[in-house]
């Protein structure tokens, strides 16, 4: 399997805004807290690998998105695995495709989803997930115009190929974030 430090090397090396660099470290964390929620948990590296790894050609690449990167991936020697799991998430949008085992799935469902989380904890006092509450992000999630960019259908197809109410990953998500909140800050201070 793809070591972390070569997934990260090259995630940085094709991604230098901080933005972008604090979504690979936090989907990368929401995915593991779902692979071990979910029971999954001898997995969760695979899963933490497709999250970390899934914009990899996004900032540099952003009219090849999921198309490029493959092609970046065999930098790593990634496995077909992880290559299809990378490309999944970006179903309907820039790839075609499927997301089809559930791993794929939740990737697809929370990647936009975390960003929508991430905006509404920046609006937030504490700046934090930690004192959100699920009502206050489903008044963000009812919001057209805040966080335009987040595809609320989207998160909903992601929520529907899951099988799971809205409300649920939402809420799993937001769960996620708060667990992994502290380990993204201390990832970003390291990189």
């Amino acid at each position: 399997m793809v070591s972390r430090e070569s997934a990260v090397a090259l995630v940085q090396k094709y991604n230098q805004e901080p933005f972008h660099l604090q979504h690979a470290y936090t989907v990368e964390a929401v995915m593991r807290w779902f692979a071990n929620d979910l029971g999954y948990g001898a997995d969760a590296d695979f899963w933490a690998l497709a999250g970390l790894l899934h914009d990899v050609d996004f900032e540099q690449y952003p009219d090849e998105h999921c198309q490029k990167a493959p092609e970046l991936l065999a930098e790593i020697n990634a496995d077909e695995a992880l290559i299809h799991a990378v490309c999944s998430h970006g179903y309907g949008l820039c790839s075609d495709v499927v997301p089809t085992h559930e791993m794929e799935k939740v990737l697809f469902a929370c990647d936009e989803l975390t960003g929508l989380i991430g905006a509404a904890a920046k609006m937030r006092p504490s700046k934090s997930v930690q004192d959100m509450e699920l009502s206050s992000l489903k008044k963000k999630f009812k919001d057209k115009k805040f966080a335009a960019g987040c595809s609320r259908d989207v998160i909903r197809q992601g929520a529907e190929m899951l099988g799971w109410e809205l409300d649920q990953l939402l809420d799993k998500t937001l769960c996620a974030m708060r667990a992994s909140e502290a380990d993204v800050a201390a990832e970003m201070s390291a990189s």
